[in-house]
């Protein structure tokens, strides 16, 4: 498994202008902590901020040499757990703050609706108060101390995601992670757009990516050829479940996912759920009843 050592608070030179400092944020969901990286070296731009930790906010800040300055802040989405420093980061150092919008903007039709119908549940560490001083959308292009970077749109984790092109080498959030899969959870992710994004950003000869979460990884096309080929042998899963038997999310989520810890099934049954909505929006599976969090599904 290619993890970081948890060593909190030290900068981690990943290439010129490139760094990284691992958050105190721990978890099941986050690993060792939220990555936040800071591109530049004297005038630079922080992506990620990471928890509200005041060691965090003080290893960036001690990053900063004597006459730079935080300039941009960029998000690459709205969890919590990369937003939530964002506050006192842009108070201490005055720094605008850029993001695709706030937590419901770049949703497709078809998961706004289901979101406006109010039973989908979901929501899972957004951060619904947060909003950018300046939007950045598919192709924006910014200069950071000598540095180009590009923002590329790359929904599925969230609808509102982003990853930064920095040279050949390309910050991608909670899209593409080495140690698991992300999370997809309606209406927030949705399952045709993760998988779009993974094959689109394929096309591309990427160095490396740095992920939100875990170590950089080093052959990019085969991770994402392993994440989709993963995804798709779920939807095979779920379809033969099914023919089995019909279920709701959360107990095709037991049936299938045997090898996980209790702790995690919830998580597990909202990418049930995105693979079950995805089904039904290609007429392969139905809910009996109106399409909510814990409808049985049955095939059509």
């Amino acid at each position: 498994m290619n993890a970081p050592s948890p060593d909190y608070g030290r900068i981690i030179e990943l290439s010129p202008g490139l760094r990284r400092i691992l958050a105190p944020n721990p978890s099941p969901m986050t690993y060792h902590g939220t990555n936040t990286y800071l591109i530049g070296e004297r005038e630079i731009a922080v992506v990620d901020p990471g928890p509200a930790a005041p060691e965090h906010l003080e290893a960036i800040l001690a990053a900063v040499p004597e006459g730079g300055h935080v300039s941009t802040i960029l998000l690459t989405h709205t969890h919590i757990d990369h937003t939530a420093l964002v506050p006192e980061l842009k108070r201490r150092t005055g720094a605008e703050v850029l993001a695709f919008g706030g937590a419901e903007a770049g949703r497709s039709p078809a998961m706004a609706r289901l979101a406006a119908e109010g039973a989908l549940g979901g929501g899972e560490g957004q951060d619904v108060g947060f909003e950018p001083d300046g939007v950045l959308t598919e192709g924006a292009c910014l200069r950071i101390d000598g540095q180009e970077i590009t923002s590329l749109h790359t929904p599925g984790h969230t609808a509102n995601h982003l990853a930064f092109a920095v040279g050949d080498e390309l910050i991608v959030g909670d899209l593409v992670m080495g140690w698991a899969s992300s999370l997809v959870s309606p209406p927030d992710g949705e399952l045709s757009a993760f998988l779009a994004s993974l094959e689109r950003l394929s096309r591309t000869d990427w160095t490396r990516l740095h992920p939100g979460h875990g170590a950089a990884i080093e052959e990019p096309r085969a991770r994402m050829a392993e994440l989709i080929a993963h995804r798709r042998m779920r939807h095979d899963q779920i379809r033969t479940a099914l023919a089995d038997a019909p279920g709701t999310a959360e107990d095709l989520a037991r049936r299938l996912y045997t090898d996980i810890p209790p702790a995690l099934l919830p998580a597990a049954a909202r990418n049930v759920l995105a693979h079950l909505i995805e089904l039904h929006e290609t007429f392969e599976a139905q809910p009996r009843g109106p399409l909510t969090a814990g409808a049985v599904f049955e095939l059509s």
